[in-house]
């Protein structure tokens, strides 16, 4: 290379580079394409109770919104999948449905099969496996967090962390939702538990539990999601936390900052966010909120005014929390193209991607660990190390745990072994608990020949 060569021109001559880097401007698509929304104002669309009301919930309100866009074939696949297979009832506000195909066109229909967000918010029949379509050790509460409830809605999985679920709803339901045992609508599937205790017996015994457990210093506040407890419900439950002087860390969990931005851009809410945030700062807590956002297309210029606004408010962070799911985000190029428009664009830290959980009927979104693995060396030195986001595999009775991290793996049969350096709640008298040797299985549809007749041979079906 000469002296006159630049970089940009060596790299040009050797070959380009995995990922090239273009900055993208945000941009709200335009929701007017869809016949039902054709004459939505401004106004409208920013308001968070007209996005509530507009929630699309069953195959008729969304005929209304698309029209003759999308052909029988889709709504048939749909129709049968909510009948057969769906672990989530529909729940799409405007604002999450508007980033589906979002350049619109004369026919939709394929827009819709092959477009990202619908794969997770819009599942239908075909995209299941149809052969595996649940692995054999698939469960309902595929963390067991409910086991390790110490009153209801509050785990204790990890030694200084609690988790907090407030309630069991959402804005908008995910369909590979980790919580689908409890959270939103039962569907023909699954029946749904409940939660029994009346919020606010629930929240008087969270408290009084933190309140005599003074090694817990870290509560994600949780549910369900956050943006559907009433503000001042929420408001006065995170005082009392604050009030709490072991308490050191608050994360406010909310898919609805990307899926319903409008709430968080309420004026009621902001000014409340603002209150609780000079208490966190005057009481030395740390505030965040972590929110899910799997695909670049859902990171709109109102998800970033939202954050923004959170931020400007005093929320010392706001962090994203993704899935990695096959046929959404499981490439390099689409992982980056994410993680530079929350950092660069919307002041989101892309933070985690955990490998989807094995729930029912999850294993065309679900990844194999060498899979995550490959992923995880193909994002490096892109992002700034702080922006780069670690992808996690949750694993069942051991918790969070980086993917280069398990302790052996037969790839052939897809089951990895992992160990851990702490007690669950459920496991102060398990004296094996931390040398133990815990599970957890790869798709058996990616794994090889030989791999897949052992899984048929075990005379096992999907769940």
């Amino acid at each position: 290379m000469t002296a006159a060569t630049t970089v940009s021109e060596a790299i040009d001559q050797l070959g380009r580079q995995p990922y090239e880097y273009v900055r993208t401007e945000l941009v709200e698509p335009d929701w007017r394409r869809f016949p039902g929304w054709s004459h939505v104002t401004e106004a409208q669309w920013r308001d968070a109770q007209w996005q509530r009301v507009h929630c699309v919930k069953n195959l008729k309100q969304l005929r209304a919104v698309l029209g003759d866009l999308v052909d029988e074939r889709f709504y048939d696949d749909l129709a049968a999948d909510q009948e057969r297979l769906a672990t989530m009832s529909l729940l799409l506000p405007p604002q999450m449905l508007n980033t589906i195909a979002p350049q619109g066109g004369a026919d939709l229909t394929e827009q819709f099969l092959a477009d990202p967000i619908r794969r997770y918010m819009l599942p239908v029949a075909g995209d299941r496996d149809p052969v595996w379509p649940s692995h054999p050790h698939s469960s309902r509460d595929s963390l067991h967090e409910a086991e390790m409830w110490v009153v209801e809605g509050l785990t204790h999985r990890y030694p200084t962390k609690v988790l907090a679920e407030l309630l069991s709803t959402c804005p908008q339901y995910c369909g590979h939702c980790t919580r689908m045992d409890l959270v939103g609508n039962s569907t023909p599937q699954v029946d749904k538990h409940k939660l029994e205790l009346r919020p606010v017996d629930r929240q008087d015994q969270m408290i009084d539990y933190l309140k005599r457990t003074p090694g817990v210093r870290d509560v994600v506040v949780s549910g369900g999601d956050v943006a559907n407890v009433p503000w001042h419900q929420l408001e006065a439950f995170l005082m009392r936390l604050l009030g709490i002087e072991t308490v050191r860390d608050i994360r406010l969990a909310t898919k609805a900052l990307a899926g319903l931005p409008q709430h968080w851009l309420q004026p009621k809410v902001v000014e409340g966010l603002e209150r609780v945030a000079r208490t966190a700062h005057r009481r030395g807590v740390n505030l965040a909120i972590h929110t899910h956002v799997n695909h670049a297309q859902s990171v709109t210029p109102l998800v970033a005014e939202a954050a923004r606004t959170a931020l400007d408010v005093g929320v010392r962070d706001v962090r994203n929390q993704g899935v990695l799911m096959r046929g959404v985000n499981a490439t390099p190029e689409a992982l980056l193209d994410l993680c530079f428009a929350l950092q660069g664009e919307a002041n989101i830290l892309p933070y985690y991607f955990y490998m989807c959980d094995m729930i029912p009927n999850a294993e065309h979104w679900r990844v194999a660990v060498w899979e995550a693995q490959d992923l995880q060396h193909a994002i490096m030195g892109y992002l700034p190390g702080y922006a780069t986001p670690r992808i996690i595999c949750d694993v069942p009775y051991v918790g969070k745990r980086w993917v280069h991290q398990l302790a052996e793996y037969d790839r052939e049969r897809g089951v990895s072994y992992w160990t851990k350096n702490y007690r669950t709640g459920i496991e102060h008298s398990d004296g094996e608990a931390l040398t133990r040797r815990y599970p957890y299985y790869d798709p058996i549809g990616t794994l090889p020949p030989a791999g897949q007749r052992w899984w048929e041979r075990q005379g096992l079906r999907a769940v």
